[in-house]
């Protein structure tokens, strides 16, 4: 079904614009994932209306996607794993955030631990998508950092648990991605725009040899 709902559409576009074939495997690409992405997330709020945990999810979505647009973290190598990791998350953590009860103490201790995690490893990239700019991650270190401060201060200060243990879960969730350890765990590179400089830096090095 995939993949006949994707030739439809690429045949449409190459029948209206003048794409070559690399760029329509661009797009191709571009649209099995956004594709795979919305079949996932489906299948996970189908889940989440079993558990009845529909509520605490889409709002999970949302604080965690805040801190997740700046700070980045790690991808999965494939699919099988990026289901794996997709369902257990966002079904568990909506139900921790449903049921879990969490003693005030361990929020003061915890979230500042989090903060200075924050603070260290944000952003963290891919090797498909290594932050080269070196301007451009320290405005993402700092919006990631001020983003992650204003959820502590509400998570502190707030009655409402629901909220305390939203943000408090988000902020969890994106230090996770974004350890050195959890990309080691997973076999992915870390800092790859290091690895990106080094190259450039070589390819600089021969040519002015030459």
């Amino acid at each position: 079904m995939k993949n006949a709902l994707l030739d439809i559409i690429i045949n449409s576009i190459n029948n209206n614009f003048d794409y070559d074939d690399i760029k329509l495997k661009e797009i191709r690409y571009g649209l099995e994932t956004l594709y795979l992405s919305i079949f996932k997330l489906i299948i996970i709020i189908i889940i989440s209306i079993f558990i009845h945990t529909t509520t605490h999810l889409c709002l999970l979505l949302v604080t965690y996607g805040i801190l997740r647009l700046t700070g980045f973290g790690l991808h999965t190598k494939n699919s099988l794993q990026c289901w794996i990791f997709s369902l257990s998350t966002f079904t568990i953590i909506p139900y921790l955030i449903k049921n879990l009860f969490i003693n005030n103490n361990i929020y003061y201790i915890l979230s500042f631990i989090l903060l200075i995690l924050i603070i260290k490893y944000a952003p963290s990239d891919t090797e498909k998508r290594p932050l080269i700019n070196k301007k451009k991650r320290i405005i993402y270190k700092i919006i990631t950092s001020i983003n992650t401060l204003i959820y502590i201060i509400v998570i502190l200060y707030t009655k409402n648990v629901l909220i305390k243990k939203l943000l408090f879960f988000s902020i969890l969730l994106e230090v996770l991605l974004i350890l050195p350890i959890s990309y080691k765990l997973l076999g992915l590179k870390y800092n790859n725009y290091l690895s990106y400089r080094r190259k450039e830096v070589k390819k600089w090095n021969i040519l002015s040899k030459d």
